[in-house]
């Protein structure tokens, strides 16, 4: 990869965040990765938290990239998600951020059955979808960028264990529709790299969609774990095409 800038803030330093802050201090990149609370097990550790109306942090990093990586737990009813994203990218425009990348979900889309791209309609028929479809709104008025995330799978996160044995409100014939984290952090580096140019949103989703029961089956079996069970057995496909992306040179690498 040519290196376009070498600082990021990752605003959300969980699961996928913490592991782009290592992979960009890899690349010899100045990092901050933000917590709620104070940490300083990692020299690029900064907390960033709001609380009411007062915005605790210590991210000081001019000229960065920023890229907002709070897990979707954080966008529940009771969080203050919109506040915090806001206070955000107030605070991306004062330190002079070179960009901003809001990592999103594909739980925007409605969750009919069809065929959806970054230039399908969205309903915002539920509370998820109205918070995530504002939230990707609020950036792109501040001229920044949204990757709609696929469900993560990669280390730690194995399918076969986190779904061992439950029920599950779908179909055994519906399609999966999964990232793994490297080709996630890949594509926000791809991103970055051909910042002036591409689209401001883009799907992030391998292009493998094999039934649930397919997919399960197969996970379940390698960890030795017991199938979940499923709500019924209805032929249905709700698929996402993560597929624009590659015009930018990026590919995924990474089974799900």
């Amino acid at each position: 990869m040519t290196k376009v800038d070498n600082k990021l803030v990752v605003l959300g330093a969980g699961w996928l965040g913490h592991e782009l802050c290592k992979q960009a201090l890899d690349k010899h990149w100045q990092v901050q990765g933000t917590h709620r609370v104070h940490a300083s097990t990692n020299g690029f550790e900064r907390q960033f938290v709001l609380q009411g109306e007062k915005l605790t942090h210590n991210v000081d990093l001019y000229n960065a990239y920023w890229v907002c990586a709070m897990t979707p737990r954080s966008r529940s009813s009771e969080s203050n998600y919109s506040q915090t994203l806001q206070k955000a990218l107030k605070l991306s425009e004062q330190l002079n951020a070179k960009g901003f990348i809001l990592c999103s979900s594909t739980g925007v889309y409605d969750q009919q059955n069809a065929i959806y791209t970054e230039s399908s309609e969205i309903t915002c028929s539920t509370p998820r979808q109205t918070k995530l479809y504002n939230s990707e709104e609020l950036v792109l008025e501040h001229n920044g960028k949204v990757l709609r995330l696929a469900g993560l799978v990669g280390p730690k996160r194995e399918p076969g264990r986190f779904i061992a044995g439950k029920t599950l409100d779908t179909s055994s014939h519906q399609v999966v529709n999964m990232v793994h984290q490297q080709d996630v952090i890949n594509a926000i580096f791809k991103v970055i790299e051909h910042w002036p140019h591409g689209q401001s949103i883009y799907n992030i989703v391998n292009p493998e969609h094999p039934t649930k029961q397919q997919y399960y089956q197969q996970k379940c079996q390698q960890h030795g774990s017991d199938m979940p069970v499923f709500k019924h057995n209805e032929p249905g496909e709700r698929k996402i095409i993560g597929s624009a992306i590659e015009a930018l040179g990026f590919s995924y690498q990474h089974s799900i």
